[in-house]
């Protein structure tokens, strides 16, 4: 049995896969003939291709591809222009993540609420109006980010683990992932986007796209940090050409930016009379930042215009892309999955699974796992008996 599929659905799911187009050509070697009406597929053959792109097989009979929104306030922008996602499609990856991350978010909050848990107290306690020193020094306070404890972070990758811990402990849900779930094939894309907050006082979850560089994994932690003080729910960017655009990115990269690297102590670092490329790597380490952070700041500071600024940026974006494709994977699956789900959520649910309260099969959806051997080997991981 052959079915008639329309070509605008099929470019569209091709579009929302996000697969690359050498890859597209051995997966599919028929669509271009589906394209052209030359051939059509067989029913098994659709059923193949929505599986493999991640699409719901029902959408391939419609008459014009559906108009899928992320289900959030989407607040990623291309120069000063909002974005509705890569070439105007959502893709499967990012709406796959959100949801999710969704539904850990709402059995957190029922499980904290069944516990008696009290509010998250920083949720929503403050306004774009306060300023935004004083906003990222309470942040320092409950993360205890200070100058000796960045000291004590030799790289980005050891502040990352810091605030993402110390985040946790104060009762944050942090989930940093480059995948969808635990398929390795479905890799996170940064250039859609960096990050995203889920703002509940109860379960205020924080996600980080760990496919992008350790150093921006830092600061996009921090900005959606930011958001969660704000009381916002958002889908970030970050991308630092937006900053003449949305007041609330602009706050929460702002309060990021002062969090990470004061103005004060920046000023003293920073020396006007020597090269500013010579010191833009020395500086992005002793803050354990991004040089393309460093330029915001310079930026800020007076000392760059906008057109050098953006000049500057876009060699280090250049280089930062070479070296996240240069970057490899891999990891213990232990040490991984709790820092993927978030290591307060995944105790909370394996101690919830074996109190009986949450049905194994249940736990193991929302930890995206398929063994129950694996499930035990979590639970001793860590320490939930």
């Amino acid at each position: 049995m052959r079915v008639e599929v329309r070509p605008a659905v099929l470019e569209w799911a091709r579009a929302r896969s996000g697969i690359d187009a050498e890859l597209w050509e051995q997966r599919f070697p028929r669509f271009a003939a589906w394209l052209a009406g030359d051939a059509a597929p067989t029913l098994k053959q659709l059923e193949d291709f929505a599986r493999k792109t991640h699409t719901p097989v029902g959408f391939l009979f419609l008459q014009q591809p559906p108009v899928e929104t992320v289900p959030i306030p989407d607040f990623r922008t291309i120069g000063d222009r909002p974005v509705a996602g890569v070439g105007g499609v959502v893709s499967a990856d990012l709406l796959d993540v959100i949801y999710a991350c969704e539904r850990r978010q709402e059995w957190y909050r029922e499980n904290q609420l069944l516990e008696g848990e009290p509010p998250l107290t920083f949720v929503g306690a403050a306004s774009t109006a306060d300023a935004v020193e004083a906003v990222a020094d309470q942040m320092r306070t409950v993360l205890a980010w200070t100058a000796d404890s960045r000291a004590s972070c030799r790289t980005p990758d050891a502040a990352l683990t810091w605030l993402r811990e110390r985040a946790e402990a104060a009762g944050v849900l942090v989930m940093i992932s480059g995948i969808v779930g635990s398929n390795t094939h479905r890799a996170l894309d940064p250039k859609e986007f960096r990050g995203f907050a889920l703002v509940d006082p109860r379960a205020a979850v924080v996600f980080v796209n760990g496919a992008d560089s350790k150093a921006a994994q830092v600061f996009t932690l921090v900005h959606e940090l930011a958001h969660l003080w704000l009381g916002e729910t958002a889908l970030s960017d970050l991308d630092p050409r937006s900053v003449r655009s949305n007041d609330v990115e602009r706050w929460c990269n702002q309060v990021a930016a002062e969090f990470l690297v004061p103005m004060s102590e920046f000023r003293e670092r920073f020396d006007r009379r020597r090269d500013l490329r010579g010191q833009l790597r020395p500086l992005a380490e002793l803050f354990r930042v991004s040089t393309q952070v460093i330029l915001g700041r310079l930026r800020e500071a007076g000392v760059l215009s906008w057109d050098q600024y953006m000049a500057e940026l876009e060699v280090e974006r250049e280089a930062v892309a070479a070296f996240l494709a240069d970057r490899g994977g891999g990891g213990n699956y232990y040490n991984t999955k709790p820092v993927q789900v978030s290591r307060r959520f995944a105790s909370a649910v394996i101690a919830s699974a074996k109190e009986g309260r949450t049905p194994y099969t249940r736990a193991m959806r929302l930890l995206d796992m398929k063994k129950e051997s694996t499930f035990d080997g979590l639970a001793e991981h860590l320490g939930v008996v």
